[in-house]
């Protein structure tokens, strides 16, 4: 059979290749989107959307146990693990099959099956029929990423898990260790610990979430410990010992190492770029610890060869890897392309409280060399807020004390994951504070904190 010839070959159809295949054919390329799996990706099928419907069931969990502060009551409050997972696993194939109406709608061929590019322009799939070959002058690898896996640490989906056997767990844990306290971690440890495991986090650095702004990490930490976290920080997990039903973990602190008993243990250390099999050594692709090395444009040196999302550099976010695939259809198109800024993308953990974060830390901003104006804002002065029954949490934000700039906006608390896109958009429109300061916010909303921060940085504040 002839190769099945295309403008541009989509290798993985996650929220970085199956947008990029749709934008591709939006503008008039003939496209198609290899996908071994899952349409979606680890996003929509074991990631972003399945752990929020998780996290959304703990919440509502949480809140009936809270009735009474709202003059409620509830009796007999439980939950049905079965049942949370169960709707978690429903979003999922709700929106994996909207992504295959998407593309079916766009005129974009999908096949399913693994991929390798055997040479330049040539894409070699096999499938459950055989193989098909497809040729493009330009191909975008889309690829992905899996969950890292320290030695000695691994899964064995029964006492130790990653983030897919969390995700479908077989059992609630009693006593819970979390290794690793980034964004994945600390959000399964907020799930299991409000549904009630005794839950402990152990993180390298010397703090949790340690991206994020340091007084951002602090409020958090108090947060996790108020209800009833154990947070260890500058810990190592040097052994897990495993035996019937339990996990002994060796955890050093300090130069000291101490056992400790759990039940469960999830490891969320870290992701490791899908770049085997493919054949980019024999290409002249550069990777860098299992990622690929591109250009701002994407492009990995490789005429007609781009990578997009986890496979390529950091952050390693869905929304940036949608972005990339947008940006890189339209390079390929001819269009006016517009690189990402990976200072100008959000980050957002959706841990309770959530947090949520652009731009740079106060202490990144004054590494750089900034002068900085820092503003804050407590969620108690918000009347939204105390409404809400949701007082704890805070708003700071950072700017450039001589040209105004926004340089970085940092939060936690209730919805704050909500409410940083107003930032992000201030940084794309390169806002300064008078921007903002002459902004009205709506009253009353959780909105009106970020203009009390701002204020509060030019020693303006009202409410506080």
């Amino acid at each position: 059979m002839a190769a099945q010839s295309f403008d541009l070959i989509v290798i993985g159809a996650g929220p970085g290749g199956y947008v990029a295949a749709i934008r591709a054919a939006q503008l008039g390329l003939k496209t198609a989107v290899v996908e071994r799996e899952h349409l979606g990706g680890i996003c929509l099928n074991w990631g972003c959307i399945p752990t929020k419907a998780l996290l959304r069931s703990a919440e509502v969990f949480h809140l009936m146990e809270r009735a009474k502060d709202f003059g409620l009551s509830a009796d007999k409050i439980g939950y049905d693990l079965d049942a949370v997972v169960k709707r978690s696993r429903g979003v999922a194939k709700q929106l994996t099959s909207g992504v295959g109406h998407l593309l079916k709608k766009n005129k974009v061929t999908v096949v399913m099956g693994e991929a390798t590019i055997p040479s330049k322009g040539k894409v070699t799939v096999k499938t459950d029929k055989g193989t098909e070959d497809l040729t493009a002058k330009n191909i975008i690898l889309a690829t992905g990423a899996r969950a890292r896996e320290l030695p000695g640490l691994e899964a064995d989906g029964d006492l130790v898990w990653t983030y897919k056997h969390a995700l479908q767990p077989a059992r609630m844990p009693k006593k819970l260790l979390v290794i690793g306290s980034g964004a994945i971690g600390i959000e399964f440890a907020s799930f299991y610990n409000t549904l009630g495991a005794d839950t402990t986090v152990v993180e390298v650095m010397d703090r949790v979430l340690p991206v994020e702004d340091a007084e951002i990490s602090a409020f958090a930490k108090k947060s996790f410990v108020k209800q009833g976290m154990k947070i260890m920080e500058k810990s190592i997990v040097k052994q897990l010992d495993r035996g019937k039903g339990k996990v002994t973990a060796h955890i050093e602190t300090g130069g000291k190492v101490e056992k400790h008993d759990f039940d469960t243990v999830i490891s969320a250390v870290g992701i490791v770029g899908n770049v085997e099999n493919l054949g980019l050594e024999a290409l002249g692709v550069k990777i860098d610890r299992t990622h690929v090395v591109t250009d701002a444009y994407c492009r990995t040196g490789v005429d007609g060869l781009y990578a997009i999302g986890d496979i390529a550099g950091a952050p390693w976010l869905a929304h940036k890897a949608s972005h990339e695939g947008v940006m890189v259809a339209e390079l390929i198109a001819g269009k006016h392309a517009h690189p990402v800024k990976p200072e100008s993308i959000a980050g957002c953990t959706y841990c309770h409280p959530q947090v949520a974060s652009v731009g740079y830390t106060e202490a990144k901003a004054k590494e750089l060399g900034f002068d900085v104006k820092v503003g804050r804002f407590p969620f108690i002065g918000n009347g939204k807020a105390i409404a809400l029954g949701e007082p704890e949490g805070m708003i700071k934000t950072v700017f450039d004390a001589k040209t105004g700039e926004l340089l970085g906006a940092h939060m936690v608390g209730a919805e704050v994951t909500e409410l940083i896109q107003g930032y992000v958009v201030g940084r794309q429109l390169e806002t300064t504070e008078e921007d903002l300061m002459n902004t009205v916010f709506p009253h009353p909303t959780l909105s009106e904190m970020m203009h009390e921060s701002v204020l509060d940085a030019y020693g303006r504040v009202i409410h506080m």
